[in-house]
Formats: structure tokens, C-alpha cells, sequence
């Protein structure tokens, strides 16, 4: 068992929540909630992706909105920030897309659900010059 998301179906903010997976080999996607059948006691669960030798296993499945990012962390070390409103919705038993870029063996150690930062970050190739300057 790789994880488990309880939803109350009463609330309103379940319009709003889609079910992201990533698996270790850098793939992953977004579900509607609605593609799941709800199960109970004794169930055999619900396929969420297509395993390949490709995607590899299943890592994590979080339960996520337009409001939030992901981080995910691999292996050797590298953590990238996602927002997950920039992955595209797929079917339930879809295979995903890549979502970081892996070399040779690593593979994706963690991911966590976080939200989205109001900061700005400097953009690529920008820096903040403040150690270098001469008063």
C-alpha cells in the first residue's frame, strides 16, 4: 500500500480536489475525483496508474487542488518545486507524464504536498547582487 486519501464528499472544497501520482522513475499525474469508485471495508482498491518498466513503482498519492505545489526530492539529493496546476488532468489508468527529469539510476526518494508560496523567487539567471557591492 502506497497511501490512502479520505475526502468528505459533504464538503465544497471536493469540487476542487484532484488526485495526483508520482511514481519513482519520475512520472506522474493528475486525476479527477471522480474517476475513483469509493470503496469499503475488505476492498481490493482502485488502479490509479499504469506500472511500467518506464514509470517504475508508485511513490506517492496526495490528494491536491490548483493551490497547491508539489517538492520532490531524488535520490542524489535534488529537489524541485512544481505547481501542480501546470500538470494536465488525465484518466484514472493513464501512464503520466514526466514530471523531473532523472540521470542514470537515481530515482525519486520523497514528495510532499505543499502550498503555493505568494513570494516571488528571482527569475532564471537573476541574482541578488548585495555581497559583491562596494559602498
Amino acid at each position: 500500500m502506497i497511501g490512502m486519501i479520505c475526502i468528505d464528499p459533504h464538503s465544497p472544497e471536493t469540487d476542487k480536489v484532484n488526485i495526483m501520482v508520482v511514481s519513482e522513475n519520475g512520472y506522474g499525474k493528475r486525476s479527477d475525483l471522480d474517476d475513483y469508485r469509493v470503496t469499503n471495508r475488505g476492498g481490493k482498491g482502485v488502479r490509479t496508474i499504469n506500472i511500467t518498466e518506464k514509470t517504475g513503482n508508485l511513490i506517492a498519492i496526495k490528494d491536491v487542488t490548483d493551490e497547491n505545489d508539489l517538492m520532490i526530492i531524488n535520490k542524489s539529493g535534488l529537489t524541485i518545486r512544481l505547481a501542480v496546476s501546470e500538470v494536465r488532468i488525465t484518466g484514472r489508468v493513464a501512464q503520466g507524464v514526466k514530471l523531473i527529469n532523472l540521470k542514470g539510476k537515481d530515482s525519486i526518494a520523497a514528495v510532499c504536498k505543499v502550498n503555493k508560496s505568494e513570494e516571488e523567487t528571482p527569475a532564471e539567471g537573476e541574482t541578488a547582487e548585495i555581497a559583491g557591492e562596494n559602498m
